[in-house]
């Protein structure tokens, strides 16, 4: 006899298999029958629609009044070379929204898209071909990289750039797929329980792992507009990694261990900093930014950190950097 139930079931397992850097599985059960393809479906649509990404939106080129030009001594006609410019994802380092880059290339050169590095962007995909410059060639060009979600056409931005500037499509979605599938999962002697199995690659703007919670952070968004008219509190549950918590011990120790002198230490208590997983979250830049840090306590906190194993060649996964920054923030 079927049991008669007030509430569906809770699932209550939330598991994260990362297959590569930008390549990861977000699996959760056991769901009710039904339950599992409604949420996946909708968290897929926000996976694609609603990451942030960073694209080209706009172009100037010296010499070059609009798509269909050409470059003299440039193999590459402008609306190739624009082709090529929009396959570059850039990231950008710091959090501005929008920054305005002028390159200038000369002589016998092929430019690839690790050539566009610089302070303020990243390039993720820096062997990606630009253009391929003869001896006598010249190509001077400033780019406009934006941060967006979603599609928007050039004839959208066309009305913000200036007359002399090509504008352009500008694809921002750093995932490159989200699908997902649901299996049966045996729950006591009942085989009609569901697994949800996310299955979520990007092009390394962001994490597939940071593209889940940004997901379930604007469905949470999205459902909050009926908080005020019915009295509800709709949040979202952590993502677990089924993993031992030990591996954020060594970054929730106290910043005072990594033996910085007192005018260091103090400018990052000040801060508000107290542990030296909050560094390593950090970029460059931001620790820079940190009030009265000036450059010889920003070097003796960079040598420090290299000591005790967090240097340059240190990167952390997109599953702890999540895990940490929600341990930290229930600690503060």
């Amino acid at each position: 006899m079927r049991k008669i139930k007030v509430t569906p079931f809770m699932p209550t397992e939330v598991e994260v298999n990362e297959i590569s850097t930008n390549h990861a599985q977000v699996i959760a059960y056991p769901f009710e029958s039904g339950y599992a393809v409604t949420l996946a479906h909708p968290l897929r649509r926000l996976i694609l629609g609603s990451s942030i990404g960073y694209a080209p939106i706009s172009i100037k080129i010296e010499g070059a009044t609009h798509e269909f030009d050409n470059i003299r001594g440039m193999h590459e006609d402008v609306a190739v070379f624009i082709i090529n410019l929009k396959n570059i994802r850039f990231k950008i380092i710091d959090d501005s929204d929008r920054i305005e880059l002028k390159y200038s290339f000369s002589g016998h050169k092929e430019v690839t898209a690790q050539d566009l590095n610089n302070d303020l962007v990243e390039v993720v995909n820096g062997d990606l071909p630009l253009a391929i410059l003869n001896e006598d060639a010249t190509l001077n060009f400033t780019v406009v990289i934006s941060k967006g979600i979603g599609y928007v056409p050039s004839e959208d931005l066309r009305d913000d750039v200036e007359s002399d500037t090509i504008a352009l499509d500008a694809f921002f979605t750093p995932v490159r797929k989200a699908n997902y599938k649901i299996e049966h999962v045996l729950v006591e002697d009942n085989p009609n329980f569901e697994k949800i199995v996310f299955d979520i690659e990007t092009d390394g703007q962001i994490g597939p792992v940071e593209a889940f919670t940004n997901a379930l952070e604007v469905m949470n968004k999205q459902l909050s507009v009926f908080n005020t008219v019915l009295d509800l509190d709709i949040s979202t549950a952590p993502i677990k990694r089924a993993t031992d918590d030990n591996e954020l011990k060594p970054f929730m120790l106290a910043v005072d261990s990594l033996g910085l002198s007192a005018r260091s230490f103090n400018s990052l208590d000040r801060a508000g900093i107290k542990f030296i997983g909050e560094l390593v979250l950090m970029s460059e830049s931001e620790i820079k930014n940190i009030k009265n840090l000036g450059k010889k306590s920003l070097d003796e906190i960079s040598d420090c950190l290299v000591e005790n194993g967090f240097g340059e060649d240190f990167e952390l996964s997109d599953v702890i950097r999540v895990n940490l920054k929600k341990k930290i923030e229930q600690l503060k």
